[in-house]
């Protein structure tokens, strides 16, 4: 196994912490192929700081424009190329830019991007109204590339009804519910990891 592409069902829900907790639970590299905004920082700094054991692989891309990556760049004047995975020592851990269907350039979507790289998918999906819809689109579009799904790991306050709908319809397994962290911080989504996620699934 060589990692994982870290991917959601919409931009800010937990993708950055969740990919941060799996990256220092696996010891592994993490990397964010373009970075967008930088507003507060970037996510590989958030994730260098949740994650003091992963290795922080420089982005292909870093825009000022935050927005999505195509956008970003076009106003930046940047162009975007193949964004061919980076040489790592394994595992690599990647988070994508917003959901599976963001486009990094004409023609480029993300979930195209987890195709060519032939690593499994890890979705994540807040827990609140409309997840269920959007987390099963987010699976078929995955499947529809052929790109395998290690699971859904949640984000929020707990909600079975959802969780085990998406999960039995979906098929896809349960990796477990972390919850709002405060303080947020290395060592206690550390502990939240070990907790809440069912690591033995993916490491």
């Amino acid at each position: 196994m060589k990692g994982y592409v870290v991917t959601g069902t919409d931009t800010d829900v937990g993708k950055t912490v969740f990919a941060a907790g799996l990256a220092q639970a696996m010891g592994a590299s993490y990397w964010k192929p373009v970075q967008a905004g930088l507003d507060g920082g970037s996510d590989s700094q958030r994730v260098a700081r949740l994650a003091p054991a992963a290795t922080i692989l420089p982005e292909a891309h870093v825009l000022r424009t935050p927005c999505s990556p195509h956008e970003a760049a076009r106003i930046d004047g940047v162009t975007i190329g193949s964004l061919d995975l980076p040489d790592h020592a394994s595992p690599i851990v990647v988070e994508g830019a917003g959901g599976a269907l963001v486009p990094y350039a004409e023609g480029l979507l993300a979930a195209d991007l987890f195709a060519r790289w032939n690593l499994p998918a890890v979705i994540v999906a807040r827990t609140a109204l409309g997840t269920i819809s959007h987390t099963l689109m987010t699976i078929e579009v995955l499947r529809a590339r052929g790109i395998a799904i290690a699971g859904v790991a949640f984000v929020g306050a707990a909600e079975p009804v959802a969780e085990t709908a998406i999960t039995r319809i979906g098929k896809v397994p349960h990796l477990g519910r972390l919850p709002w962290l405060d303080p947020l911080d290395a060592e206690t989504l550390a502990q939240a990891f070990a907790d809440f996620i069912r690591t033995d699934l993916l490491t």
